[in-house]
Protein backbone atom coordinates (compact mmCIF):
# COMPACT_ATOMS: atom_id res chain seq x y z
CA UNK A 1 0.00 0.00 0.00
CA UNK A 2 1.47 3.89 -0.72
CA UNK A 3 1.04 6.93 0.68
CA UNK A 4 -1.66 7.63 -1.90
CA UNK A 5 -3.77 5.15 -0.83
CA UNK A 6 -5.36 7.51 1.65
CA UNK A 7 -5.99 10.62 -0.16
CA UNK A 8 -9.01 11.47 -1.16
CA UNK A 9 -10.39 11.70 -5.05
CA UNK A 10 -9.49 15.41 -5.17
CA UNK A 11 -5.96 14.95 -3.26
CA UNK A 12 -5.37 12.64 -5.83
CA UNK A 13 -6.23 14.33 -8.04
CA UNK A 14 -4.36 16.88 -6.92
CA UNK A 15 -1.01 14.92 -7.15
CA UNK A 16 -1.92 13.61 -10.71
CA UNK A 17 -2.01 16.91 -11.77
CA UNK A 18 1.43 17.93 -10.23
CA UNK A 19 2.33 14.05 -12.01
CA UNK A 20 1.16 14.94 -14.99
CA UNK A 21 3.22 18.59 -14.79
CA UNK A 22 6.28 17.05 -14.18
CA UNK A 23 6.29 14.09 -16.44
CA UNK A 24 4.25 15.75 -19.33
CA UNK A 25 2.16 12.41 -20.42
CA UNK A 26 1.45 9.14 -18.20
CA UNK A 27 -0.02 5.88 -19.12
CA UNK A 28 -3.16 4.33 -17.13
CA UNK A 29 -0.87 1.65 -16.27
CA UNK A 30 1.93 3.82 -14.75
CA UNK A 31 -0.69 5.67 -13.19
CA UNK A 32 -2.22 2.68 -11.82
CA UNK A 33 1.37 1.47 -10.33
CA UNK A 34 2.03 5.17 -8.69
CA UNK A 35 -1.50 5.55 -6.56
CA UNK A 36 -2.19 1.34 -5.84
CA UNK A 37 -5.75 1.89 -7.36
CA UNK A 38 -7.90 0.39 -10.16
CA UNK A 39 -8.08 1.35 -14.03
CA UNK A 40 -11.59 2.27 -13.17
CA UNK A 41 -10.16 4.83 -10.65
CA UNK A 42 -8.06 6.14 -12.66
CA UNK A 43 -10.47 6.62 -16.18
CA UNK A 44 -12.49 8.41 -13.51
CA UNK A 45 -9.41 10.88 -12.35
CA UNK A 46 -8.47 11.48 -15.65
CA UNK A 47 -11.99 12.48 -17.13
CA UNK A 48 -12.01 14.65 -13.83
CA UNK A 49 -8.47 16.74 -15.20
CA UNK A 50 -10.05 16.75 -18.67
CA UNK A 51 -13.20 18.50 -17.97
CA UNK A 52 -11.08 21.24 -16.50
CA UNK A 53 -8.90 21.29 -19.52
CA UNK A 54 -5.98 19.97 -17.43
CA UNK A 55 -5.20 17.25 -19.55
CA UNK A 56 -6.06 15.37 -23.37
CA UNK A 57 -6.90 11.96 -23.35
CA UNK A 58 -4.90 10.10 -25.40
CA UNK A 59 -5.31 5.91 -26.12
CA UNK A 60 -3.64 4.23 -23.02
CA UNK A 61 -3.37 7.43 -21.35
CA UNK A 62 -3.40 11.07 -21.01
CA UNK A 63 -1.20 14.32 -21.78
CA UNK A 64 -0.96 17.69 -20.54
CA UNK A 65 -2.42 20.55 -21.96
CA UNK A 66 0.31 23.18 -22.82
CA UNK A 67 -1.71 26.45 -22.18
CA UNK A 68 -1.52 28.72 -25.38
CA UNK A 69 0.71 32.00 -24.03
CA UNK A 70 -0.42 35.55 -23.96
CA UNK A 71 -0.65 36.38 -28.12
CA UNK A 72 2.18 39.09 -29.10
CA UNK A 73 0.27 42.00 -31.65
CA UNK A 74 0.56 40.66 -34.97
CA UNK A 75 3.35 43.14 -36.19
CA UNK A 76 5.73 42.30 -33.58
CA UNK A 77 4.63 38.23 -34.20
CA UNK A 78 5.40 38.58 -37.86
CA UNK A 79 8.38 36.91 -38.20
CA UNK A 80 7.64 33.78 -35.25
CA UNK A 81 7.84 30.75 -37.21
CA UNK A 82 8.65 32.78 -40.46
CA UNK A 83 9.41 29.54 -42.64
CA UNK A 84 6.94 27.75 -41.44
CA UNK A 85 3.98 30.02 -42.06
CA UNK A 86 5.99 30.52 -45.90
CA UNK A 87 5.39 27.06 -46.31
CA UNK A 88 2.08 26.71 -44.86
CA UNK A 89 0.99 29.82 -47.40
CA UNK A 90 2.18 28.01 -50.35
CA UNK A 91 0.36 25.46 -49.58
CA UNK A 92 -2.85 26.51 -48.68
CA UNK A 93 -2.46 29.43 -51.96
CA UNK A 94 -2.22 25.91 -54.45
CA UNK A 95 -5.20 24.98 -53.24
CA UNK A 96 -7.67 27.29 -54.47
CA UNK A 97 -8.18 27.77 -58.08
CA UNK A 98 -9.06 31.25 -60.53
CA UNK A 99 -12.70 32.11 -60.39
CA UNK A 100 -13.25 31.11 -56.61
CA UNK A 101 -14.12 33.68 -53.72
CA UNK A 102 -12.00 33.30 -50.88
CA UNK A 103 -12.50 34.36 -47.36
CA UNK A 104 -8.80 35.40 -45.52
CA UNK A 105 -8.76 36.26 -41.57
CA UNK A 106 -6.71 38.07 -40.29
CA UNK A 107 -3.00 36.65 -38.68
CA UNK A 108 0.27 36.63 -39.38
CA UNK A 109 -0.03 33.30 -41.23
CA UNK A 110 -3.40 34.19 -43.28
CA UNK A 111 -0.95 37.34 -44.52
CA UNK A 112 1.45 35.07 -46.28
CA UNK A 113 -1.48 32.76 -48.03
CA UNK A 114 -2.91 36.28 -49.04
CA UNK A 115 0.77 37.25 -50.54
CA UNK A 116 0.46 33.80 -52.42
CA UNK A 117 -2.72 34.62 -54.11
CA UNK A 118 -2.17 37.69 -55.11
CA UNK A 119 -1.78 36.96 -58.68
CA UNK A 120 -4.89 35.05 -58.77
CA UNK A 121 -8.06 36.17 -60.76
CA UNK A 122 -9.91 35.58 -57.74
CA UNK A 123 -12.86 37.51 -55.18
CA UNK A 124 -11.37 37.74 -51.50
CA UNK A 125 -13.88 38.39 -48.44
CA UNK A 126 -11.69 39.92 -45.54
CA UNK A 127 -11.60 41.76 -42.53
CA UNK A 128 -8.61 42.20 -42.14
CA UNK A 129 -6.42 45.28 -42.90
CA UNK A 130 -3.13 44.33 -44.12
CA UNK A 131 -4.93 42.23 -46.67
CA UNK A 132 -7.18 44.75 -47.87
CA UNK A 133 -4.00 47.11 -48.45
CA UNK A 134 -2.07 44.29 -50.21
CA UNK A 135 -5.58 43.35 -52.28
CA UNK A 136 -6.65 46.73 -53.13
CA UNK A 137 -3.79 47.59 -55.15
CA UNK A 138 -4.01 44.42 -57.58
CA UNK A 139 -6.69 44.69 -60.83
CA UNK A 140 -6.74 41.06 -60.99
CA UNK A 141 -8.76 40.87 -57.45
CA UNK A 142 -12.10 41.60 -56.94
CA UNK A 143 -11.73 42.89 -53.06
CA UNK A 144 -14.90 42.88 -51.08
CA UNK A 145 -13.53 44.55 -47.35
CA UNK A 146 -15.74 44.11 -44.71
CA UNK A 147 -15.87 47.17 -41.41
CA UNK A 148 -16.53 47.08 -38.15
CA UNK A 149 -14.50 47.97 -34.56
CA UNK A 150 -10.99 48.31 -35.82
CA UNK A 151 -8.55 45.23 -33.05
CA UNK A 152 -5.66 48.08 -32.97
CA UNK A 153 -3.63 44.37 -32.31
CA UNK A 154 -4.56 42.17 -35.28
CA UNK A 155 -5.18 45.33 -37.65
CA UNK A 156 -8.53 43.41 -38.32
CA UNK A 157 -12.07 44.24 -38.09
CA UNK A 158 -14.79 42.41 -35.72
CA UNK A 159 -18.18 42.95 -33.70
CA UNK A 160 -21.83 43.42 -34.98
CA UNK A 161 -20.96 45.52 -38.21
CA UNK A 162 -18.55 42.77 -39.11
CA UNK A 163 -21.26 39.95 -38.75
CA UNK A 164 -24.07 41.59 -40.09
CA UNK A 165 -22.06 42.15 -43.33
CA UNK A 166 -20.65 38.49 -43.03
CA UNK A 167 -24.47 36.63 -43.11
CA UNK A 168 -24.67 38.78 -47.01
CA UNK A 169 -21.95 36.95 -47.79
CA UNK A 170 -20.62 33.61 -49.09
CA UNK A 171 -17.48 32.21 -49.88
CA UNK A 172 -16.01 28.82 -51.69
CA UNK A 173 -13.08 28.63 -49.06
CA UNK A 174 -12.64 30.21 -45.93
CA UNK A 175 -9.00 30.65 -44.70
CA UNK A 176 -8.77 31.81 -41.03
CA UNK A 177 -6.14 31.17 -38.59
CA UNK A 178 -6.61 29.89 -35.14
CA UNK A 179 -5.07 30.81 -31.77
CA UNK A 180 -4.89 27.30 -30.34
CA UNK A 181 -6.24 23.78 -31.41
CA UNK A 182 -6.66 21.18 -29.08
CA UNK A 183 -8.57 17.75 -29.71
CA UNK A 184 -10.78 18.15 -26.11
CA UNK A 185 -11.14 21.62 -26.42
CA UNK A 186 -11.71 22.33 -30.36
CA UNK A 187 -10.74 25.95 -31.49
CA UNK A 188 -10.13 28.53 -29.05
CA UNK A 189 -8.69 32.13 -28.95
CA UNK A 190 -7.07 34.63 -26.17
CA UNK A 191 -9.76 37.31 -27.45
CA UNK A 192 -13.45 37.04 -26.16
CA UNK A 193 -15.06 39.84 -28.37
CA UNK A 194 -13.69 38.16 -31.17
CA UNK A 195 -15.33 34.96 -31.27
CA UNK A 196 -18.52 35.85 -32.51
CA UNK A 197 -17.25 37.40 -35.33
CA UNK A 198 -15.07 34.02 -36.02
CA UNK A 199 -18.03 31.96 -35.56
CA UNK A 200 -19.58 34.38 -38.12
CA UNK A 201 -16.88 33.64 -40.64
CA UNK A 202 -16.80 29.87 -40.42
CA UNK A 203 -20.35 29.96 -41.55
CA UNK A 204 -20.00 31.52 -44.58
CA UNK A 205 -18.07 28.95 -46.80
CA UNK A 206 -18.62 25.39 -48.27
CA UNK A 207 -14.67 24.52 -46.99
CA UNK A 208 -13.02 25.74 -43.75
CA UNK A 209 -9.27 25.30 -44.18
CA UNK A 210 -7.23 26.27 -40.88
CA UNK A 211 -3.45 27.51 -40.89
CA UNK A 212 -1.93 27.03 -38.19
CA UNK A 213 2.08 26.24 -37.26
CA UNK A 214 2.66 23.50 -34.88
CA UNK A 215 2.91 25.69 -32.22
CA UNK A 216 -1.16 26.71 -32.22
CA UNK A 217 -1.61 22.65 -32.27
CA UNK A 218 -2.42 20.80 -29.07
CA UNK A 219 -2.88 23.87 -27.38
CA UNK A 220 -6.02 25.22 -25.54
CA UNK A 221 -6.47 29.42 -24.87
CA UNK A 222 -9.09 31.26 -22.82
CA UNK A 223 -12.36 31.42 -25.03
CA UNK A 224 -13.71 28.58 -26.78
CA UNK A 225 -14.73 29.05 -30.70
CA UNK A 226 -16.03 26.26 -32.63
CA UNK A 227 -15.62 22.43 -31.87
CA UNK A 228 -13.66 20.63 -34.52
CA UNK A 229 -16.43 19.60 -36.37
CA UNK A 230 -16.41 22.46 -38.58
CA UNK A 231 -12.73 21.97 -40.05
CA UNK A 232 -12.24 20.53 -43.56
CA UNK A 233 -8.59 20.78 -43.34
CA UNK A 234 -5.70 21.77 -41.24
CA UNK A 235 -2.66 22.59 -42.94
CA UNK A 236 -0.05 22.80 -40.75
CA UNK A 237 3.68 22.20 -40.14
CA UNK A 238 6.10 19.06 -40.15
CA UNK A 239 7.06 19.83 -36.69
CA UNK A 240 2.95 19.45 -35.11
CA UNK A 241 2.86 16.50 -33.34
CA UNK A 242 2.37 13.35 -34.98
CA UNK A 243 -0.24 11.74 -33.11
CA UNK A 244 -2.63 15.20 -33.02
CA UNK A 245 -2.59 15.02 -36.85
CA UNK A 246 -3.63 11.02 -36.79
CA UNK A 247 -6.44 11.96 -34.39
CA UNK A 248 -7.65 14.69 -36.40
CA UNK A 249 -7.31 12.66 -39.53
CA UNK A 250 -9.31 9.79 -37.94
CA UNK A 251 -12.08 12.39 -37.04
CA UNK A 252 -12.36 13.22 -40.86
CA UNK A 253 -10.33 16.24 -41.04
CA UNK A 254 -8.12 16.24 -43.26
CA UNK A 255 -4.41 17.43 -42.69
CA UNK A 256 -1.88 18.78 -45.27
CA UNK A 257 1.40 19.43 -44.09
CA UNK A 258 3.41 22.10 -45.08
Amino acid sequence: MTIFNTLSSYERQRELARLFERNGRLSVAQICEQFGISEATVRRDLEALSDHGFIQRVHGGAILVRQAAPEEPMLRRSHDQENEKERIGRATAALVQNQETVFLGSGTTVFQVAQCLATRNITVITNSLPVINLMSEKENITLIALGGILRDSELSFIGHITEQALSEVRADKVIIGIRAISLDHGLTNDYLPETLTDRAILNIGRENIIVADHTKCGVMSTAFVAPLTVINMLITDDQTDAEFIETLRKQGIEVVIA
